[in-house]
């Protein structure tokens, strides 16, 4: 018999197949083809073909839009939203809306062109992590922005146009139904238990054998959900109470280089390297102050679709049950 698990944050209902799981071998795995970099804007001697850039990390002390940078931060060159106009949020009768006034920048993860997030060196990875974290606090300076929204999308089917490694960042002017999801939960919980419920996930998981557990370090812990919506869905959280990314001390950016690094190359390993999205949830900026919601990372491998039951019920249907799913990743090494 099947197994219906509840999210205890959002009040999500999952149906997980506990009679006959998945094993990774049993997707239907995207294989993507290289196109090479002779046309790609994000390559390396590249930089004319991109927006001027906002910000790069460079340590040879060379100029803007040359060679020499580590990571580099553009402007989408079709953004979504855009920085100039004024929001004029108004009522059409009984419909709600504004202009499109936002920013959607692009965060080029390295130079290299084959290279995934597992690929890199630790300290490339954390120049990417430290773009982020720049451009969150720049970009929060304007009081227009409520949300920074950071993902990644690799693989065609997840969404990538460009093959060659890269992040979004879209400065939205309003909190996502999504977000707002996840934050009544995690206040109402704070409200009743006067604890933070991703906390006493963390607790939980921890004092459980570690059933679900992939990845731990000082200050991080890499696990599979137990109520997770997708197989083989990682989420990275803090260890320590943490509501809003961008915070981040400096002396922690190695060490969640490091576990998302490792939790990354697990996945491409266990899943012959799949498309896959990440997210970093986090909290809003410009408003009210969340104490009860508690940042994290998503990762969410392209294994399934999202058909007419999810859309219908918002149930989700997951294959592989998380602690099998977390059995299968820690049995592998890095990719």
């Amino acid at each position: 018999m099947s197994e219906i698990r509840r999210d205890p944050i959002t009040g999500r209902w999952v149906i997980f197949n506990t009679d006959n799981p998945f094993s990774p071998q049993d997707y239907h795995i995207e294989q993507h083809i290289w196109k090479g970099e002779k046309n790609c804007p994000f390559c390396y001697g590249h930089e004319s073909m991109t927006p001027p850039e906002i910000e790069s990390i460079r340590l040879d002390g060379s100029k803007p839009n040359t060679p020499g940078w580590k990571t580099r931060v553009v402007p989408n060159k079709f953004p979504a939203l855009r920085i100039e106009g004024d929001l004029d949020s108004r009522g059409v009768g009984l419909y709600d809306m504004s202009n499109g006034v936002g920013a959607h920048e692009v965060i080029i993860d390295s130079p290299h062109h084959f290279k995934g997030i597992s690929d890199l060196e630790q300290e490339e990875v954390e120049y990417i992590i430290k773009s982020y974290k720049s451009r969150s606090l720049d970009l929060r300076k304007d009081t227009r922005f409520k949300f920074m929204l950071i993902f990644k999308n690799v693989g065609a089917s997840a969404g990538a146009s460009l093959e060659h490694g890269h992040s979004q960042l879209i400065a939205l002017p309003m909190v996502p139904k999504n977000v707002q999801e996840e934050i009544r939960g995690a206040e109402r919980y704070m409200g009743y238990h006067e604890r933070c419920i991703f906390c006493d996930i963390i607790n939980q998981e921890i004092s459980n054998d570690n059933e679900r557990v992939i990845l731990e370090n000082e200050y991080f812990i890499s696990l599979c959900p137990m109520f997770s919506r997708f197989p083989f869905e990682v989420w990275i959280m803090p260890k320590f109470h943490e509501s809003d990314f961008a915070l981040i001390e400096e002396e922690k950016i190695p060490l969640l280089a490091q576990i998302l690094k490792e939790s990354i190359g697990k996945i491409r390993k266990t899943l012959k390297d799949p498309p896959y999205n990440y997210i970093i949830h986090t909290s809003p900026v410009n408003t009210e102050f969340y104490p009860g919601y508690h940042w994290h990372i998503e990762i969410m491998p392209k294994l399934t679709r999202i058909a007419g039951f999810e859309w219908g019920s918002g149930f989700y249907v997951v294959d592989t049950p998380p602690e099998i799913a977390a059995k299968y990743l820690k049995e592998e090494g890095g990719y």
